[in-house]
């Protein structure tokens, strides 16, 4: 087997394509579309091509993914890469100069939803799984391909039906497809979330008697929340970035004439190394003691937390970054290690701690937005960098 980091040929490249665009047109929002007719697509081209393959389940039963296993002929550790092929929403429609389930080329570009996050990608990984299929009996350990359907809602419900499946080998690592060309993304900062219900006595808005309703001492939450001091810099731990509060959410009230006794908040803390989720929740809980010493009401708030994952980062040296790394440098790229903002899968991995790069793939625009698109011309490239590297990390 070649094991030099070639770009793949002009008919494997185009295959990608195909697929992709097969994958583009059968629409895939989270929590709105049918996953079956993209999943079919799938399961259709990996049956065709002799892989082996199962739908992963969760607790209730759902369909949340697809697994490819490609088992080595000697001992080793095993390595998964991992794409959605669900989707975010449309979004405002009329404001795309193309249908959302395109998959047309224009100018070199691939267009639709999902073409950028993350449709190519789990088109080329399974092409990656097909090119290493035979000659599995050299390799160390074992390729995964995760094919995620439950990403976009936040769930990651293939990603835990994954981990949780009895017959399924845990993995050394992970490489997740997200796109970007400049950088492999190494970590990510973490979260904390919670609701917060905020209570107040019911009024009539006409009313002669004065009462602070549940808006305005929300409103005032909101005030302290966002007065409150966070770190602004990770000077212990090394880590580029800084925690950060929103406030995402507001409910409250119903048409003009009740002054509403309760308001509802989201509210997300992004964490660090250096502030993490129970430092997230002690200033929550703080800020929320000082809006019921000050504006009293007949029910304390009350916080809810419903999601809490770490904070990741691998070093430059650590796998699978540093094969991916250095896979990016022997094709003559300049790439960089980069810890994203946004908390992603890698999160939920690294709670499991099992590490994971979060990001490289193609040049992209309106990721999640309008007129998402992925560009083509430096596909070869990343479909080369990408398989030396599983050839690297299955070599051991």
């Amino acid at each position: 087997m070649d094991r030099d980091s070639q770009p793949p040929t002009e008919s494997r490249t185009a295959s990608v394509v195909e697929l992709a665009q097969k994958l583009i047109r059968r629409p895939s929002r989270a929590g709105i579309d049918d996953y079956g007719p993209v999943l079919g697509v799938l399961e259709d081209w990996l049956t065709a091509h002799r892989l082996p393959h199962r739908r992963l389940r969760d607790d209730a039963g759902s369909v949340v993914g697809l697994l490819v296993e490609l088992a080595g002929g000697r001992p080793g550790p095993w390595w998964t890469l991992d794409a959605c092929v669900d989707t975010a929403p449309y979004g405002d429609e009329s404001a795309w100069s193309f249908p959302p389930d395109s998959g047309d080329i224009v100018d070199g570009w691939l267009l639709g939803r999902g073409s950028a996050d993350s449709k190519l990608a789990a088109a080329l990984f399974c092409h990656i799984a097909a090119d290493l299929a035979p000659h599995a009996e050299t390799l160390r350990g074992g390729l995964a391909v995760l094919l995620d359907v439950d990403e976009h809602t936040g769930g990651f419900g293939g990603a835990r039906a994954y981990l949780a499946d009895p017959h399924t080998t845990r993995p050394a690592g992970v490489m997740i497809g997200y796109p970007g060309m400049d950088e492999v993304v190494v970590g990510g900062r973490g979260l904390w979330r919670a609701t917060i219900s905020v209570h107040a006595p019911a009024g009539h808005s006409g009313s002669r008697k004065s009462v602070v309703g549940a808006i305005s001492r929300a409103a005032h939450l909101v005030r302290l929340l966002d007065e409150a001091q966070l770190p602004s810099t990770e000077t212990d731990s090394g880590f580029p970035l800084p925690p950060k509060l929103s406030v995402t959410a507001f409910h409250s009230g119903q048409g003009f004439s009740v002054t509403p006794d309760r308001a509802d908040l989201n509210v997300d803390v992004r964490t660090t190394p250096g502030f993490d989720t129970q430092d997230a929740e002690t200033l929550v809980r703080a800020a929320v003691a000082r809006l019921d010493a000050e504006l009293p009401a007949p029910a304390p708030t009350g916080i809810t937390p419903v999601a809490s994952w770490p904070p990741f980062r691998l070093t430059e040296n650590e796998q699978p970054a540093a094969v991916l790394l250095h896979a990016a440098a022997e094709a003559g790229l300049t790439v960089r290690a980069k810890t994203a903002g946004p908390s992603n899968i890698g999160n939920l991995l690294a709670g499991e701690g099992i590490p994971a790069t979060a990001g490289f793939g193609v040049p992209y625009q309106g990721l999640h937005g309008t007129d998402e698109r992925a560009h083509l011309a430096d596909l070869p490239t990343v479909y080369a960098i990408y398989r030396q590297a599983a050839l690297n990390l299955l070599d051991g």
